[in-house]
């Protein structure tokens, strides 16, 4: 049974008028602050301020393990516990803008780890833990983490083969996942320090520009960038929640994505917290049955989700989605890649509702672009920007610098006015990279896109290499760089192959040294090599042979190229390839 949804009237009814009126300080003044005018913290907005309205023994969250086991944290316990974790960083001498990396599955402390953080003015970093050690290291060394969370079979196989060579790192507190007591030398049991630590915590004078939180996303080449966001991001993710997720505090509301994407921390813990919701969190892996189960036991109402996600329902076949009562779902919305209109279509048919695609980014730190739940959904389009969002097409100018493109349906660039709350303030440590993202007064996003006649805008591709896979962004470079670790690896060219389920795949060109034979056993033996270093979720799916890589003269190896030749398509400006 599907399709018998509420009478809930949208947050956002009357889009034009909504726009016309809306300013970002009103929008900042439905959240509390701090008392006494100490400032603007993420951590207070989600959790603390709802002991004061009423709320204090609502479900924050419901954990769903994988072993069938439910855990219900309500705001009041979650202020608590957060206050705990808070106490333990103190009592590490861990201060504000220290950063706090967390490396689990999604588990109860992830979540006590992010907020707690962040009530200390310290810095949340997630990562995800599929990636394999060398990932690991690359980021806690640039972002010079000085804690690292994490469980302990985690730490075993991934965490102590690095750890030694993050000379920042001053504790690592471990989880053990069967509840047992860890006691690895060198780590500290995380629920032992909780147990020790008081339960009250103030949290300090917090400037709303005070760095919050660390993402880390790839580049074409060189190493992965740490995009920062500070506490008065909360204020997009707060807004966003209410106008395209629509939540309401009666919603039961689930984000599948993992906190170790930005997806995952913005819309998978603050904005629903902020909004004062009840959030399922379910640990176990994707599973198309679990998922129809859970949607339909825990009378979920909004649902985020990503199209990887949604092709993966579609190939389990309408005959699955049939057993289950999906009634109580009023809201679908996705995000990650283009959502194809074949999806929307489907989800309308099974669930009698669509799915409603939004852009952003990482640098972004919140929707900018969506389809609301008051607006007619266009299959295939991104939607209209969110009120506040200042979204053009621009191209190069004849006289220089950029210029708005007009005309609707021309193709350029994505650009955003960076007038809002959750934009980045920097790349860590790297201030170059980060000024080249902005030009005449736009932050570049380096989507291509087109805009309609109705304001409606479509996402073309990507103005570089970066591989979408499954939701994730994967440089090539860092691929590229531990294929050439082996020692039978010359070269390596990094490209994302189109995939029906997972968008793209990645795909690597590897030229061998004088002496190695490119055969099945060395092709088994590089996918486990990348697999071990990268972990699943970023190491290559296909490897293919070549005697050279298409070359610059300057010696850049031509990714263009690889796929151009790859997919049959036209080769291009090849000026500059080495001859």
């Amino acid at each position: 049974m599907h399709g018998t949804k509420g009478k809930i009237r949208p947050n956002l009814e009357d889009y034009e008028r909504y726009c016309r009126r809306f300013t970002w300080s009103e929008a900042e003044r439905e959240l509390s602050g701090l008392p006494f005018g100490r400032g603007l913290n993420i951590a207070h907005e989600a959790v603390d301020r709802h002991l004061e309205n009423g709320r204090s023994d609502q479900t924050a969250f419901r954990f769903l393990r994988k072993d069938g086991a439910v855990e219900d944290l309500s705001y009041k316990e979650l202020s608590k516990r957060t206050n705990k974790f808070a106490n333990v960083l103190q009592e590490l001498g861990i201060g504000r803008g220290d950063r706090v990396f967390a490396l689990t599955g999604r588990i109860p402390e992830l979540y006590l780890t992010a907020l707690g953080t962040l009530k200390h003015r310290s810095v949340f970093c997630p990562l995800f833990s599929a990636f394999g050690p060398e990932p690991i290291r690359m980021r806690a060394e640039i972002g010079e983490a000085k804690v690292i969370v994490t469980t302990e079979s985690l730490y075993r196989k991934k965490v102590a083969k690095i750890v030694h060579d993050l000379p920042s790192v001053r504790a690592v507190l471990l989880v053990n996942e069967n509840g047992e007591k860890t006691d690895i030398p060198g780590t500290i049991d995380l629920r032992d320090a909780l147990d020790a630590a008081a339960s009250g915590y103030e949290i300090g004078q917090t400037d709303p520009e005070d760095p919050a939180l660390l993402h880390f996303t790839s580049g074409t080449t060189g190493r992965p960038k740490g995009a920062v966001h500070v506490h008065k991001a909360v204020v997009a993710h707060h807004i966003t929640g209410k106008l395209v997720l629509d939540l309401h505090s009666e919603d039961i509301f689930w984000c599948t994505a993992d906190p170790g994407w930005v997806t995952g921390t913005s819309y998978g813990i603050i904005s629903p917290l902020t909004n004062g919701v009840t959030s399922i969190v379910d640990e176990a892996e994707f599973d198309a049955e679990r998922w129809y189960r859970t949607l339909q036991n825990e009378e979920v109402s909004v649902w985020y989700s990503a199209p990887t996600a949604i092709r993966m329902l579609m190939k389990a076949g309408d005959d699955v989605v049939g057993n289950f009562d999906l009634s109580k779902l009023r809201l679908l919305a996705s995000v990650g890649e283009p959502l194809n209109p074949e999806a929307v279509i489907w989800s309308e048919k099974v669930f009698g509702i669509p799915f409603r695609d939004n852009w952003w980014q990482t640098e972004t730190g919140g929707i900018m672009i969506a389809n609301f739940a008051s607006m007619i959904v266009k299959p295939g389009s991104m939607g209209r920007p969110v009120p506040g969002i200042e979204a053009a097409i621009v191209r190069e100018a004849p006289e220089g610098g950029i210029e708005e493109v007009v005309e609707p349906g021309e193709q350029g660039e994505l650009a955003l006015r960076p007038d809002f709350p959750s934009i980045f303030r920097a790349y860590l440590n790297e201030h170059e990279r980060y000024a080249k993202c902005f030009a005449d007064g736009f932050y570049l996003t380096g989507d291509l896109a087109t805009k309609d006649e109705d304001g409606y805008f479509w996402f073309v591709g990507r103005k570089d290499d970066v591989i979408k896979t499954a939701g994730h962004l994967i440089g090539p470079f860092e691929v590229e760089s531990v294929l050439m670790e082996h020692p039978a690896v010359a070269e390596a060219g990094v490209i994302g192959k189109p995939d029906p389920v997972a968008m793209e795949i990645v795909k690597a060109f590897v030229s061998l040294k004088t002496g190695f034979e490119a055969d099945e056993s060395l092709r088994r033996d590089l996918l486990g090599h990348a697999r071990k270093r990268l972990g699943p979720a970023v190491a290559p799916k296909e490897i293919e042979f070549t005697p050279s890589l298409p070359k610059t003269r300057s010696g850049k190896i031509m990714r263009r190229l690889l796929k151009a030749r790859e997919l049959g398509l036209p080769e291009g400006d090849i000026s500059t390839l080495e001859k």
